[in-house]
């Protein structure tokens, strides 16, 4: 029988050479492609009411640990960016005292209170006389009236300052109270309060390296957390995708850098493209676009060689102002030869933008296909069959969407691997041929596998024979793991033959997952 070797529940399982490197085993798999070991990022999902809580717990780790009050962990964590173990590694690198010097901490052990015994103290800001109950003392020692205080706080805050505003003393690096700065800014302008609080909070996100807002368009209100490596691709609540390093779209096997040029020249060429095919016409000779800019039809290239505007065809100089001399093109004919529209770079760039435009159609087109697809599996399920288990086209359906991105991006990652625009310097010709060839070769597989898959995703399975849904069942499985291996050793190809040897590090990738993208988990805060 077609499917007495395989169970539904084995798709993730199946392989057919071995049974090692499976979906089930997805670091496994990770490390068997040649990455660098690493943690496997956790993510999490903050939402709007756990965001405080979230920071409440950073804090408390700080305050903890150096005996302090809120608002000094609050300074050290913002200057180091809310990693707690960074700002542990400082303090046993350089010390207590340097660690709260650097971030603007001072805290002395015996402030002193505004003087009483004088009925009246000048303000060296504004130089104006006031009685003592109308002065303030910062954490540094340095004394104002409030009314100072309170115009520095508030042109501090709408400058953007809120998170770290300095003392008013020109020498002074201390951060101010943020209790203080609370305090006399409420009594004026509670609204501006308001705001100074939420940056605090949003401080959380805004300067933490390992929380990002969610990039949704409207935005979902969450952010996401990941202790690892940040070069990762991860779902948000909402269902959105990005990947977490740039915020961008997920790209994989593009380097953060290589999508963030694709995407600005894809829309940059995209009008030039039509602006050119428009307004100019190719020279017969050296194939580059001219611009006509006189009446005359004959044109002549800054190669030298004159033709007809008309026909395009190459000609002598000599002309008259009825006809070109030697030369007649208002006869019709056909004509065989694919004339060039474009230099050599932009024909590689319509080559590479031609094949990842269609594929990223094509997913378009099959990410429609869950509906259709659960509505076969309605029909069939209805029907007085031998299975009612239709995981397989499911999965199959899933394999078949992270596949076809990954083929999609993996033009775009090969416009740049092999052109001139970022490692012209760092391969030879010859390296540079090598290596795309090999590259091709996989990537051709991918495809050819994917379009397999595609077709047999396709089939109308709920109006096939029992025979013929089993035949259909075991091609989805084997084409998803045929599939699924050949993007492991793509990724292998990429880490270790095409980006492991460049001196560069700025072109790290996300790494491949078996199962997608990591879906996050909501944030469990104690």
């Amino acid at each position: 029988m077609a499917g007495s070797g395989t169970s539904d529940t084995d798709y993730d399982c199946y392989d057919t050479e071995s049974s090692k490197g499976t979906e089930s085993d997805d670091e496994g798999c990770f490390l068997d492609y040649g990455c660098q070991p690493q943690i496997a990022p956790s993510c999490q999902v903050i939402t709007k009411e756990s965001l405080l809580e979230a920071q409440t717990q950073d804090l408390c780790k700080v305050m903890d640990m150096l005996t302090l009050r809120e608002q000094h962990a609050r300074t050290l964590l913002i200057y180091h960016r809310w990693d707690v173990e960074r700002l542990s590694a400082v303090l046993v690198d350089k010390g207590r005292d340097q660690l709260f010097s650097e971030a603007g901490v001072t805290i002395l052990e015996h402030k002193n209170p505004v003087s009483l015994q004088f009925s009246q103290l000048t303000c060296n800001i504004c130089i104006e006389d006031m009685s003592p109950d109308e002065f303030t003392s910062m954490d540094c020692g340095h004394c104002f009236c409030n009314k100072c205080w309170t115009e520095h706080f508030i042109v501090k805050i709408n400058e953007g300052q809120s998170k770290r505003i300095r003392c008013m003393e020109y020498t002074c690096k201390a951060i101010c109270d943020e209790a203080v700065v609370r305090k006399l800014v409420n009594e004026k302008h509670p609204d501006i309060a308001e705001r100074f609080d939420r940056f605090l909070l949003e401080s959380f996100i805004e300067d933490n390296s390992k929380v990002k807002w969610c990039p949704s368009i409207p935005h979902c209100g969450n952010a996401m957390r990941v202790e690892g490596d940040p070069c990762c691709e991860v779902e948000c609540a909402c269902g959105l995708q990005f990947c977490f390093k740039c915020s961008l779209e997920t790209h994989s096997p593009c380097s953060c850098m290589m999508w963030d040029l694709w995407s600005k020249k894809c829309l940059k060429e995209s009008e030039a493209m039509k602006w050119i095919i428009v307004n100019t016409k190719p020279c017969p000779k050296c194939h580059k676009p001219v611009e006509k800019n006189g009446g005359c039809n004959l044109v002549t290239c800054v190669c030298g060689q004159p033709f007809c505007w008309v026909c395009g065809g190459a000609t002598g100089n000599d002309h008259t102002y009825s006809r070109i001399i030697g030369h007649t093109c208002g006869r019709y004919k056909e004509d065989s030869i694919n004339k060039a529209r474009v230099d050599k770079e932009i024909y590689r760039y319509m080559h590479y933008n031609s094949r990842y435009q269609a594929h990223t159609d094509s997913f378009d087109i099959e990410r429609k296909l869950k509906e259709t697809i659960q509505n076969k599996i309605s029909v069939s399920e209805s029907k007085d069959s031998g299975s009612k288990d239709y995981s397989w086209i499911t999965n199959g359906l899933d394999r078949l969407l992270r596949c076809r991105r990954i083929l999609s991006y993996s033009y775009a990652f090969a416009y740049y691997m092999f052109g001139n625009d970022l490692f012209k310097d760092e391969m030879t010709r010859k390296e540079r041929e090598m290596k795309m060839n090999l590259f091709e070769d996989q990537q051709q597989q991918l495809e050819a596998n994917v379009e397999r898959l595609s077709k047999y995703i396709g089939e109308p399975f709920n109006q096939s024979s029992m025979d013929k849904v089993w035949a259909t069942r075991m091609q989805v499985i084997n084409l998803s793991v045929v599939t699924d291996q050949i993007c492991k050793k793509m990724y292998e190809c990429i880490e270790n033959d095409l980006l492991g040897p460049l001196q560069t590090a700025t072109h790290n990738i996300a790494p491949y997952k078996s199962k997608g993208v990591e879906k996050a988990s909501q944030s469990s805060i104690c």
